[in-house]
């Protein structure tokens, strides 16, 4: 293996950082408050960033993803890249990824993901979606979420128009009470859409806003522990977009896309949930990293009894063991990524999944440790909820949720393991 970034990657990765380092500043972050921004999101689509992954794959991702985590950039870029465009690229038809890659390429098609599947959604006989995820994250930026039913199959879901911006769905129209969006599909059938899955929406005052069931799609905005635009999502009935081939069969001109089971078809769900893993992974690295980096030039300047703290050994054991772990963060994510890029057979998917779990659990377990380690080091400062830092601690504890618990990822993996077939 060679984790060592092509010129293209390290070109990406390097624009990226300047854009995130540039944009994502503690003062706008401040002053975009719980939402995202639009600025910034317009500003990598801009740079052809999300384009960039389509060439530069999964490893190219989870480094782009390193970058907007060590600035907390609230903008849903590595979701709307792992959910959309690689999903897209991977496991759509000819004409869907003629249909919506142009629109993810340039940032006016936005998707998310309600992953993983919980068997909360039920697809019926017409393709129509019933049911209810309690939180999806940046759906209230989102123009088209991607929910397995479960039966594991893929559907896309629209739930705005595409208006070339983030930050679609909240600010889309002024609520009652509750602040309920609620929209109503406007496809055809089959869910096909005329251009990038346009939907109409239905009145949000009034009658929505009193909770009536007046839409097929329901997005209501939940505060979870990092910003990131999200919404619970309820489908009543809902017009889908089944995502690839109505047979199962793998598209012609993708290259890998099997699961990591031994047994049965390939399964794009399977595939789509490893490369999730694997990018949300190297969110959580480059978290990581920038809580690190803060906590190393605070200590380095704040003295104590006439002494830099940094140069007490306490201080320098607890920086080094957050180093460490933020590092068995990083090169789990690159060896994910870079199996999964390589992906030459049933044996290397089986092996991309069990590393991208394995990324997983230390991005959950570690992930804690660092950003709580982060936090300590600035001493007094760390508890000031207005600091720097503290956004890092939000967002290492909520990717700790979002990625699952520790006992719970080695579980699947020891099922993995045992029998090439995750519960």
């Amino acid at each position: 293996m060679d984790f060592t970034p092509t010129e293209e990657q390290a070109a990406a990765a390097g624009l990226a950082a300047r854009i995130f380092g540039d944009l994502a500043t503690h003062e706008r972050l401040a002053a975009a408050g719980t939402g995202s921004d639009a600025e910034l999101w317009k500003a990598l689509c801009a740079a052809g960033l999300p384009e960039a992954v389509e060439e530069t794959g999964l490893l190219g991702l989870v480094l782009l993803a390193e970058e907007q985590g060590r600035t907390t950039a609230q903008t849903p870029f590595t979701a709307s890249c792992v959910y959309g465009l690689l999903a897209v690229a991977r496991h759509g038809t000819d004409e869907q990824r003629a249909r919506l890659l142009p629109g993810l390429r340039d940032g006016t098609t936005v998707v998310t993901g309600a992953f993983p599947a919980t068997g909360a959604v039920r697809a019926g006989p017409d393709g129509r979606l019933s049911g209810e995820v309690g939180w999806v994250p940046w759906l209230r930026d989102a123009t088209h979420v991607l929910v397995p039913d479960g039966e594991r199959t893929l559907w896309l879901v629209p739930v705005t128009e595409a208006t070339g911006g983030v930050g679609v769905v909240s600010r889309a129209c002024a609520t009652g009470g509750a602040g309920v969006v609620s929209r109503a599909c406007a496809t055809d059938g089959a869910g096909a859409t005329g251009g990038a899955g346009v939907v109409s929406r239905a009145g949000a005052t009034g009658e929505a806003a009193e909770g009536r069931r007046t839409a097929e799609v329901t997005v209501t905005p939940v505060q979870l522990t990092a910003p990131w635009a999200a919404g619970r999502l309820v489908l009543d009935g809902a017009r889908a977009e089944r995502l690839g081939d109505p047979s199962g069969r793998a598209p012609a001109s993708s290259s890998a896309t099997s699961g990591p089971s031994r047994l049965g078809p390939p399964s794009a769900y399977d595939d789509v949930l490893t490369m999730a893993r694997i990018a949300f992974a190297g969110l959580q690295a480059g978290v990581c990293a920038g809580s690190l980096a803060r906590a190393v030039a605070y200590t380095s300047v704040r003295e104590q009894f006439g002494r830099p703290l940094a140069t007490r050994q306490a201080v320098q054991l607890r920086a080094a063991d957050a180093h460490m772990d933020t590092e068995a963060i990083r090169v789990t994510a690159y060896e994910a990524a870079w199996l999964h890029d390589h992906d030459q057979g049933r044996h290397h998917r089986q092996s991309a999944a069990e590393q991208a779990l394995t990324a997983a659990w230390w991005a959950s377990e570690a992930g804690k440790r660092v950003v709580h380690a982060g936090q300590h080091l600035h001493g007094g400062m760390g508890a000031d909820l207005d600091h720097p830092v503290h956004r890092h601690f939000l967002w290492g504890r909520q990717l700790d949720a979002y990625l699952g618990c520790g006992t719970e990822l080695l579980a699947e993996l020891g099922d993995l393991l045992a029998n090439g077939e995750p519960t």
